[in-house]
């Protein structure tokens, strides 16, 4: 049986521990830090999120929604979800509680939610989605009045001496997963192909031309990392600063990696981004997850809103062309 006075220098020394983690976490999140305006954001720019499910947004995505989606910055984000997430024949449920999550997340509209029930993409572990199907969706979507289509090019073909014109574009910034789709889904991997697509569809005899859309994957990291919460922004941030200092060193690079001060000037953004929520963001988050997705809340994602890395932190890398 413990001692009052050993109780007592117990509960002192909780206390503190309890204090440092708020502490640490704090200055670690790139908006409650001393250092957050070292980190580069966007300002006054039309952003896609593009997901495979609804609950992908608060899921994977919700510190990044958090943060961009601050009045302040002006920017207008719209989420662009691929499929309703009717493995589980729950596709209805599904496209509501997206909407609610989205607007706990920063979202400005319901119209700023769009969910397809589309038969090229349809929710599946088994259901590869074509590239150029997806391409082909945001070609429509993003650019329709874009001159890259084949019948164009092919005109061009035959009028050599024709200018191509710039190619246009109703978004500045893509965000999706990479190309290993965080948790490998199939889904996800194929948003990663058909986004890359999309941009080459788009410059597709637009040589001259600057891409006017700039597409961020999120960074796929190992199992460890993955369920270690805040604790892997220190991780994250040293990472950055060396391949910062690397290319600083580096002729052949033109960017680095978290400052804000140096970015690549002919894709005009910056080669990484960095997003680490607040103890009252991360809330938040859950806050989308637990009350807007109902329907989800199985028992293995308490523990992936507790403790998974991707509700505090996003690490998102600018793809080229």
């Amino acid at each position: 049986m413990l001692t009052p006075q050993l109780s007592q220098q117990s509960l002192i020394s909780i206390g503190f521990a309890i204090a440092f983690a708020f502490l640490f976490w704090t200055l670690s999140s790139t908006t409650t830090s001393p250092f957050a305006r070292t980190f580069p954001t966007f300002h006054n720019k039309r952003i896609c999120l593009l997901i495979a499910h609804p609950d992908d947004e608060a899921m994977f995505f919700a510190p990044t929604l958090l943060a961009l989606t601050k009045p302040g910055l002006g920017n207008h984000i719209k989420i662009l979800c691929l499929s309703s997430g009717d493995a589980d024949g729950l596709g209805h449920i599904r496209r509501t509680e997206l909407t609610k999550s989205a607007r706990r997340l920063g979202i400005r509209s319901d119209t700023d939610v769009l969910v397809l029930d589309d038969p090229r993409f349809q929710d599946g572990m088994g259901n590869e989605w074509s590239k150029s199907d997806v391409s082909s969706l945001l070609m429509q979507t993003f650019s329709p009045e874009s001159n890259t289509t084949s019948s164009t090019s092919t005109s061009r073909k035959k009028n050599k001496n024709q200018t191509p014109s710039a190619p246009t574009s109703t978004i500045d910034i893509l965000l999706t997963f990479d190309k290993h789709g965080i948790s490998n889904h199939i889904n996800h991997r194929s948003l990663y192909h058909g986004s890359k697509y999309f941009l080459e569809t788009l410059m597709r005899d637009a040589s001259g031309y600057s891409c006017p859309v700039s597409l961020y994957t999120l960074t796929t990291t190992s199992l460890l990392r993955k369920y270690i919460g805040v604790l892997d922004a220190p991780m994250t941030m040293a990472g950055g600063v060396l391949e910062g200092l690397f290319s600083v060193f580096s002729p052949s690079s033109s960017s680095s990696s978290f400052s804000g001060r140096k970015v690549d000037k002919k894709a005009g953004g910056p080669a990484r981004l960095l997003f680490v929520s607040s103890v009252g963001e991360w809330m938040t988050a859950q806050s989308a997850m637990v009350k807007a997705h109902q329907s989800q809340m199985v028992w293995f994602r308490w523990g992936w809103i507790g403790i998974g890395r991707y509700m505090v932190v996003n690490d998102l890398r600018r793809e080229g062309v």
